[in-house]
């Protein structure tokens, strides 16, 4: 099985900084439960001042599904309702994207 790496990134604001580390100490058990039954692992996020920087493996076979199982998730639409508010999409954003993926240019294994 091949694991996929993805890295993405999004602006905070920075009224929303301290609210935003306070919930993502305690993200729901059933948003965590769906993101490791659409094979998400390995998810962290990290900040950079007004930036935040996502990376976690994909280790299914079918990443479209496994994505729109998350989005179709009741619970994780309402995390993304509290969460949604406190980000800012970067410049660079595909269109109908909301973190912006960035491609991978080297890795070590």
């Amino acid at each position: 099985m091949a694991v996929k790496r993805i890295a993405q990134v999004i602006g905070v604001k920075p009224k929303d900084i301290a609210e935003y580390e306070r919930i993502h100490e305690e993200v729901w058990p059933t948003v965590l439960a769906t993101l490791k039954r659409a094979n998400v692992q390995n998810f962290s996020i990290y900040r950079y001042e007004h930036l935040l920087f996502s990376y976690m493996e994909y280790t299914g076979n079918d990443y479209e599904a496994d994505m729109a199982l998350i989005a179709a998730d009741p619970e994780t639409q309402r995390w993304w309702k509290i969460t949604g508010p406190m980000q800012n999409p970067v410049a660079e954003v595909e269109n109908g994207q909301w973190w912006h993926t960035i491609p991978e240019k080297f890795h070590l294994a």
